[in-house]
């Protein structure tokens, strides 16, 4: 149920119907647009009479939130989400730009690679220390120690950090070190560690799953928000389909569809989304085009030795000349850098 209160209804009425709703035993969410606060009370409704409702103090009216996601809806939020994170403001006009390596793989890698992006524009610093891997022979991260030193390397060149977390355990864990929690693609729909994290006070950065829907990708989300955390990001990094040439393929149709049916900010992985150095950068230049809010990019300054996902890296030289490609096509769609 979506409850739309009156412009200029005084704090006590709106918390008296907040109290109603939630001692009707419902979820209650609220959010202020345009002078007027709006109540997402999700939940069983049956106990509920509509109308008695809107005869509430304050009510304008209650209607059905149409959307299976509630709380990832515009109906629901109307304005942009805006995350911020050190020097980053997500879903702002800024274009956030996320960089680093696949894996952190020691601390002169590290810094060598974090003083390169930032110099060149990312104000986030991604980076592996638990690595999900096709072949459990395949270097797997230095665990919590590769966090110490991203977290020291991003510190160093005043960079954010973000990072995945693989399992529910993990959470506390990466919660220490990072400033935003990634999601990967293969644990989208694993509903245990979404609610973990919905529980802490993270942002966080949710990868499409490899076959996922955008309704069931936004559902993911909402697992997320129904926890209390509504600071939630999604990220387009390529799915499964027939096509063989490229790693994944790269949804940039899911932009500006998740735009208009969400508030969420969309991030852009393009190195995931095609595996291949060389697309990386049209990609990038086409995520931009396309309205996405950040894109995350792997680089690294040896990719020919890099313990994962060299093939799909740039050299730090590439990234630099990519960020200035992205400037000026930023600024045609009205974005900064």
């Amino acid at each position: 149920m979506l409850v739309l209160l009156r412009p200029g209804t005084p704090e006590p009425t709106a918390h008296d119907v907040i109290t109603r709703l939630r001692m009707a035993g419902l979820a209650v969410f609220r959010t202020d647009h345009e002078g007027r606060a709006r109540i997402a009370a999700i939940g069983d409704l049956s106990a509920l009479d509509w109308k008695d409702v809107e005869s509430w103090p304050g009510v304008e009216s209650a209607s059905k939130l149409g959307r299976p996601f509630k709380l990832a809806s515009r109906a629901f939020h109307p304005q942009d989400t805006i995350i911020s994170v050190g020097r980053a403001s997500i879903g702002s006009d800024q274009l956030v730009i996320m960089a680093g390596p696949c894996s952190i793989e020691g601390e002169a890698q590290a810094f060598t690679i974090a003083e390169s992006v930032a110099k060149s524009g990312a104000t986030v610093l991604r980076g592996g220390a638990y690595k999900p891997r096709t072949s459990p022979y395949a270097f797997q991260g230095l665990g919590e120690e590769g966090l110490k030193i991203m977290r020291r390397a991003a510190d160093a060149h005043g960079l954010a950090v973000v990072s995945e977390v693989m399992d529910t355990a993990q959470v506390p864990l990466l919660s220490r070190y990072a400033d935003i929690l990634q999601i990967g693609a293969r644990n989208m729909q694993n509903y245990s560690l979404l609610h973990a994290v919905g529980h802490t006070e993270k942002p966080i950065m949710l990868k499409r799953g490899l076959s996922s829907t955008i309704e069931e990708w936004l559902m993911s989300a909402e697992h997320i928000m129904a926890q209390g955390n509504l600071q939630v990001m999604l990220c387009e990094r390529g799915i499964r389909t027939f096509e063989t040439y490229t790693r994944n393929t790269l949804d940039l149709n899911a932009v500006p569809v998740v735009k208009e049916l969400s508030h969420l900010p969309v991030i852009v992985d393009p190195s995931h989304g095609v595996g291949i150095r060389d697309k990386v950068a049209p990609m990038a230049r086409a995520s931009v085009a396309a309205g996405a809010d950040g894109l995350i990019i792997e680089v690294h300054h040896d990719p020919d030795h890099a313990l994962s996902d060299g093939p799909q890296s740039l050299y730090p030289d590439q990234f630099e000349e990519l960020v200035g490609q992205i400037r000026t096509i930023a600024s045609v769609v009205g974005r900064r850098v």
